[in-house]
């Protein structure tokens, strides 16, 4: 602590100060002083890590470069989280229609200013840091391709770069175009990409991204010669496939990297579609440099891998999760869905390159510096959700650049960021086999000897160690009824419909879930990575022919109509899978009681220097339903985390920690405490926790803005009487 006449410094830790005037006029003088203290004090702070959160910023999605969600501020710490106050609410309602998914987009902080997107038109948004006050607005005009985009409030947020010396936000909309916005004014760039022929778009600062997006791809050309026309408002005709985009670009070294996004492989019957082709364009100007094909043509790697010559028409492979990156390195990180039809893979038989896979790209180039494939051939909507993280560790006394990458099964891999090798041996072991005439299944998937899995049950599927066995009747009776099945591990397949097994039907079991809503954090200071799971055990629906018939039927409006009118008739033809799921799956209950043992929301920490899982622990409470079951009566049930994903991300010495109580299938609870929670980070114990107006969504980030540290956490659902909102705490 460091006296003056009329102020006292009282250093919290690296970048941190607080400033106590005993005088009003010294707060002028003091106030440049202040921030030049504050820089000297960051710097060593901020000597390690990838960049993003230096000054107190968050400058990408996940904080920094590598996805971590992580800041070194300390002001808000252990010692006083329990005084937080909100600061502010920012609410997205006067904007436009209002979804729980709103809340998926996590702001960034840069250079003075908060930027995010809202409602379905994803309208890009800059908020006053200190008050909440809206500053400016952009929405993309109307187009029909808006209208028929199947993930229009999927956005997740915005890229920032510096340009000349300026600040650009960079988005890209349902409707597939990508914007360059002045950061301190919402207005498009002047003299910025290119000129698009519709209604009340600006002369510059867009890119329309399809006709880059198909211009060398096969049906796209012959649709051409047979005499088709580009309607840019319509975008690609249905007959061909739906494109549109998930995840916010991401900038590296000059270089705007877009992501793709598709209608839900599990939703399609049709086999075509348009590939999910990673492009790259100058942050500067807009010009395209780069494409990487996701599904590789004759001559580059992975083709082989597309049996039957299914690369001329699959589509797909998603970039549904944003991005991360190696500015360093020059290299940005992605992860890829699976192809067309993802329940049924006879029509594209093959491991189907690049689907599965984390990518790394040459920033500069598109060139792929190496991928791994974490599954093959997916045909359980084993999409990679979540974006790769990077760290640096330390393994066996040696530096390593890290990427890892957590999974929907509950699987974690880690490789060597910069060439690709595993870290800890990865192994191909053989899986179950289809049934399913004509369908296609990889004969061995890929499974990490190191870091365990997330849960025990990922190993080796229901096993009896996982049969609920609260008393020994109801153990009795699940092992009779598990005697009836056939028990797998994660890679299960659906039967057909009319098998004729001895048995009744497969059982699979993950360990992850869906982390989209729940993402993994790290904190790269001490190498420790948490991750919210969830098991769950399942028997899939039965496959059935389709009999050329297309299924998906989606509510889409063809070229010429006036906005969204339902097309029932299905337009492509018998391009369509031989099978689909059918009905008649799904696992029995012993009078609604699961036949394994619930853990439906725990928060596990690794470190991952060593891979050693460090501690686990269930997230909020049993629910009453099996607490109170009859079958339970005197029974002491062990917590099982009840409802609500874990969200968290880390701040200083804390892991800032809340549930999602309104998101992903959750039901609502609405006497469920809303709290947002300091923990330890080598325990997990709760230290401190403070109310919140109302569930969480998705994540949170935190920033410092004029000497003070602010958390902001998405929060709202329609099923609560507070729409979608960002909320914001601060100490007094």
């Amino acid at each position: 602590m460091y006296l003056w006449p009329d102020v006292i410094i009282i250093r919290r830790g690296i970048g941190m100060i607080n400033i106590a005037l005993r005088s009003c006029r010294t707060q002028t003088l003091l106030r440049g002083l202040a921030s030049a203290i504050l820089l000297l004090m960051t710097a060593a702070g901020f000597a390690q890590g990838l960049p993003g959160t230096e000054n107190g910023e968050w400058r990408y999605l996940g904080g920094d470069a590598g996805h971590t969600r992580y800041s070194p501020l300390d002001q808000i710490n252990r010692s006083n989280f329990a005084e937080l106050e909100q600061a502010w609410l920012w609410r997205s309602d006067n904007f436009g229609p209002n979804l729980d998914y709103f809340s998926r987009a996590t702001p960034i902080y840069v250079d003075g200013m908060l930027y995010t997107v809202a409602t379905p038109r994803r309208q890009v948004i800059a908020i006053d840091p200190a008050t909440g006050e809206t500053l400016w607005t952009f929405r993309e005009p109307e187009t029909i391709r808006h209208q028929r985009s199947p993930r229009q409030a999927y956005g997740k947020g915005v890229a920032y770069a510096e340009v000349n010396g300026r600040g650009v936000i960079y988005i890209t909309t349902p409707g597939f175009f990508l914007w360059a916005l002045d950061a301190k004014t919402g207005l498009p760039l002047e003299n910025w990409g290119e000129s698009v022929a519709l209604d009340g778009f600006a002369a510059s600062g867009v890119v329309d991204l399809i006709p880059r997006l198909v211009e060398d791809w096969g049906p796209w050309q012959d649709y051409i010669v047979a005499g088709g026309r580009y309607d840019p408002n319509y975008g690609i005709p249905r007959e061909l496939g739906m494109v549109t985009a998930s995840a916010p670009p991401i900038v590296v070294n000059g270089v705007v990297v877009v992501l793709v996004g598709h209608q839900p492989s599990y939703g399609q019957t049709r086999i075509e579609n348009v590939p999910g082709d990673i492009m790259g364009f100058d942050a500067a100007t807009g010009e395209f440099m780069w494409k990487f094909h996701a599904i590789p043509r004759p001559g580059e790697i992975g083709n082989e891998t597309w049996e039957n010559d299914a690369w001329r028409w699959s589509g797909d492979i998603s970039t549904w999760a944003p991005a991360s990156a190696d500015p360093e390195l020059g290299l940005v990180y992605m992860v890829t869905n699976a192809s067309t039809v993802q329940s049924y893979a006879g029509h594209r038989p093959g491991h189907n390159l690049f689907g599965g896979s984390l990518l790394a790209l040459d920033v500069q180039t598109g060139e792929r510096r190496w991928h791994f494939q974490i599954h093959h051939s997916d045909q359980w909507n084993y999409d990679l959700p979540t974006p790769p993280m990077l760290m640096d560790l330390t393994v066996n006394g040696q530096r390593i650049p890290a990427v890892i990458q957590n999974t929907k099964q509950g699987l974690i891999f880690a490789f060597n960021r910069e060439t690709g090798e595993p870290i800890w041996p990865i192994e191909e072991r053989p899986v179950f086999q289809t049934e399913v005439p004509g369908n296609y299944t990889a004969a061995t998937q890929p499974f990490p000897t190191w870091p365990e899995p997330v849960d025990g049950i990922v190993t080796d599927g229901l096993t009896e160690e996982f049969v609920i066995d609260y008393t020994p009747e109801l153990k009795e009776q699940a092992m009779v009824i598990l005697n009836g099945y056939r028990v797998g591990g994660l890679y299960v397949p659906a039967l057909p419909n009319n098998h004729d097994n001895d048995f009744i039907n497969n059982i699979g079991c993950i360990g992850g879930g869906n982390i989209i809503p729940h993402p993994p954090v790290a904190d790269p200071s001490t190498g420790m990575m948490y991750t919210s799971h969830r098991r769950n055990c399942f028997a899939p629906g039965f496959m059935q022919p389709t009999n050329g018939v297309d299924r998906d039927n989606p509510n889409y409006p063809e070229p010429g109509e006036g906005g969204v009118t339902p097309n029932s008739t299905p337009t492509t033809g018998v391009t369509v899978a031989a099978w689909l799921p059918g009905g008649g799956g799904g696992l029995p209950t012993i009078d609604g009681l699961r036949l394994f043992k619930p853990m439906d929301n725990e928060l596990t920490a690794y470190q991952m220097n060593s891979g050693e899982r460090v501690w686990s622990l269930p997230v909020g409470p049993t629910p009453d339903s099996i607490k109170n079951h009859p079958l339970l009566a005197g029974v002491d049930v062990p917590e099982s985390g009840g409802v609500g994903w874990s969200i968290q991300m880390v701040t200083g010495d804390i892991l800032v920690q809340t549930r999602a109580l309104s998101e992903g299938g959750v039901q609502y609870v609405p006497d469920a405490p809303l709290t947002l929670n300091a923990r330890d980070k080598n325990t997990g114990e709760i230290l401190a926790s403070v109310p919140l107006p109302a569930p969480a969504q998705y994540g949170m980030m935190t920033y410092l803005h004029q000497g003070k540290q602010y958390i902001v956490v998405q929060i709202g659902s329609s099923r609560t009487d507070q729409p979608g909102a960002l909320v914001a705490l601060a100490l007094p």
